[in-house]
């Protein structure tokens, strides 16, 4: 994979284009291998943009006093 980053859009399209690719089972190993690897690249950009989407996302709760509060998002709620 090139050193472009992809958004999360970007690379769940192109990740979905490399499985239909490899489940075809018509790639040659070399290339399968290639394709494995720019999948792994694709799996960890999604994750690392989904953390920090997820570091970003916060919920608002009334405290006691009825003001609104920010508090980081929990995914327990």
């Amino acid at each position: 994979m090139d050193k472009k980053e992809y958004s999360f859009e970007e690379s769940l399209e192109k990740l979905e284009s490399i499985v239909s690719s490899l489940e075809k089972g018509d790639v040659p190993l070399d290339e399968s291998i290639k394709l494995f690897e720019e999948g792994t690249a694709l799996i960890a950009n999604c994750n690392k943009l989904l953390e920090n989407a997820e570091q970003k996302v916060k919920m608002l709760q009334i405290d006691e006093n009825g003001d609104p509060n920010e508090v980081p998002f929990d995914e327990g709620e």
